[in-house]
């Protein structure tokens, strides 16, 4: 009985977007860096995705006891979770996997703060267990919300229990703080786990649910059919996301209005060489496009000319 519910999207019109991208003539330098990051970033992603999503199918692809699906975004109150890949079990355990591709590896110190490796260097990265954890609060919400129905027992919904595994290409290292009292410290580092591991940790897990053979565990014991069809609600809730790769990158669309039609401040934009503003669309100098590259966390990824860097909703 297969069990794969969904795989993952095919990410190829992302890349080919960006590549078109490239050839435009009227890139700055740092612009087109920028983009080939992205490509970088997104191939690399992808092959953390695939290289775990082949353990997963390799040890549960084909199980009568547990459902895979992988890829699955989900939108609840304009928060969204992109989840590379779920695993269901019919004690209602879902286990929800964030799959990091990072070529030499990654590390964590004592305060908690993460590394990615990179030609010999590290470089300071968001806490992978924090993004796994925002992904479970909103899938937490679908639940609470009833976006997905649960069944119930004697008139009391069955909630799934969510477990976080962050899974790392088998191949790099995992720098961990020297001392196990300093680890322990670290919340959610014991579920930074490589990919190869997959299995091994997920058995050990189930095998500790089993020994406590409580009985609360027993009647949380919901049919294949049931759960199966909690998983396919789950794909129902997916919602792919579509990117403006050109607005990302603060560059006017190729199908813009003509220069005719636009008014004074828009031709101008248009006809200039560089970059034009993400949000009025007015031409924007290197020096501010190279402002906005430096801080693109605040300003989400856009280039903005300098009043519209100014306006609360983008600050």
């Amino acid at each position: 009985m297969a069990v794969l519910i969904k795989s993952a999207d095919d990410k190829q019109h992302d890349l080919d977007a960006l590549t078109t991208l490239l050839m435009r003539t009227d890139l700055y330098a740092s612009t087109r860096q920028r983009i080939e990051q992205e490509i970088r970033n997104i191939r690399a992603g992808l092959a953390g995705e695939r290289e775990a999503a082949y353990e997963i199918d390799f040890h549960y692809g084909d199980s009568d006891k547990l459902m895979v699906i992988h890829d699955i975004r989900i939108e609840v109150d304009g928060r969204v979770a992109q989840i590379d890949h779920l695993l269901l079990d019919r004690l209602l355990e879902i286990w929800v996997f964030e799959s990091k591709h990072f070529a030499e590896g990654v590390g964590v110190n004592e305060q908690g703060e993460w590394v990615a490796f990179w030609n010999g260097k590290s470089h300071g990265i968001a806490s992978p267990v924090e993004q796994n954890r925002k992904h479970m609060v909103v899938l937490n919400e679908a639940f609470d919300k009833d976006l997905v129905k649960l069944p119930r027992r004697l008139g009391v919904k069955l909630k799934p229990r969510l477990r976080s595994f962050i899974l790392v290409s088998s191949r790099a290292r995992i720098s961990r703080p020297r001392s196990r009292a300093a680890a322990a410290r670290v919340d959610g580092l014991d579920t930074v786990v490589k990919v190869d591991q997959i299995a091994t940790t997920i058995e050990r897990q189930i095998d500790q649910t089993s020994a406590l053979g409580t009985l609360g565990s027993i009647t949380r014991l919901v049919s294949m059919g049931t759960l199966e069809d909690i998983g396919r609600q789950l794909v129902a809730l997916h919602r792919p996301s579509q990117v403006d790769w050109a607005a990302r990158f603060g560059l006017a669309s190729v199908a813009a209005t003509p220069v005719a039609a636009m008014s004074p401040a828009a031709s101008v934009a248009r006809a200039a060489p560089g970059q034009s503003c993400a949000s009025c669309g007015s031409f924007v100098s290197p020096k501010v496009a190279a402002y906005c590259e430096a801080n693109a966390v605040r300003f989400a990824g856009r280039v903005l000319c300098y009043d519209c860097q100014r306006r609360p909703s983008n600050g």
